[in-house]
């Protein structure tokens, strides 16, 4: 059974026995906040450590928002998708719609 969802700029997405969940990645250079989808199989609370444990070394994260760690006033950068290596992850965590 399909699914209707809408993100959180407003765009009407069908997305078919898949759940999602936004998180905070942080790596040497980038703090990225954005969302990871899963297959609704296996336990919900552990699609974080399936990513990180997973075959796979990109987990991909759409509607994300890229800040500079390095550079703070730098400008925000929006993307509606990226891939992102594994080994440049420091920290992964879920985080709060207004967070």
């Amino acid at each position: 059974m399909a699914e209707q969802m809408v993100n959180e700029y407003g765009n009407d997405e069908f997305i078919t026995g898949v759940w999602s969940e936004r998180i905070l990645v942080v790596t040497q250079d980038y703090e990225i906040k954005g969302y990871v989808f899963m297959p609704r199989t296996g336990k919900k609370n552990r699609v974080l450590s399936d990513i990180l444990n997973g075959l796979k070394r990109f987990v991909a994260i759409k509607d994300c928002e890229v800040t500079h760690r390095l550079i703070p006033n730098r400008r925000t950068e929006y993307h509606s998708f990226i891939q992102l290596n594994l080994n440049s992850i420091i920290l992964l965590r879920p985080t709060l719609e207004d967070e």
